[in-house]
């Protein structure tokens, strides 16, 4: 018998605290001891996609792993790579420039506002 492989692997999740109003799909960042808050630009603090909507002192979901869909805040191509962006968004990398924030690679090739499909780093 052949074996078999999920195309799409569940991502680990987890939960945090939220230190700030959060939409289901940003992207979040560690904000504090036990803490989460939507990534405000570039960042190496990125831990995740956040499952669900949460206020300030709320507890959170965040998907860390496998493909997650994020709002694209700019053109995006797939096989770029990709970092965090303000209100919790990706944007494509330059490459060879604090290549320390880099989250993922773009699987898909979208425009501003658009979901892009990224596997997570």
């Amino acid at each position: 018998m052949a074996e078999y492989l999920p195309l799409f692997p569940d991502g680990v999740a987890f939960t945090r605290q939220a230190s700030a109003s959060i939409t289901g799909g940003q992207l979040v960042i560690v904000s504090g001891s036990g803490t989460v808050a939507p990534s405000s630009g570039a960042s190496s603090a990125v831990v995740g996609v956040a499952a669900y909507d949460a206020s300030n002192g709320d507890t959170v979901t965040i998907f860390a792993d496998g493909v997650q869909r994020v709002t694209a805040s700019g053109s995006i191509t797939a096989g770029n790579t990709v970092e965090a962006a303000a209100s919790g968004q990706v944007a494509a990398h330059t490459n060879g420039t604090n290549d320390y924030n880099i989250i993922g690679i773009a699987l898909t090739t979208v425009t501003t506002g658009q979901l892009v499909e990224v596997q997570m780093a």
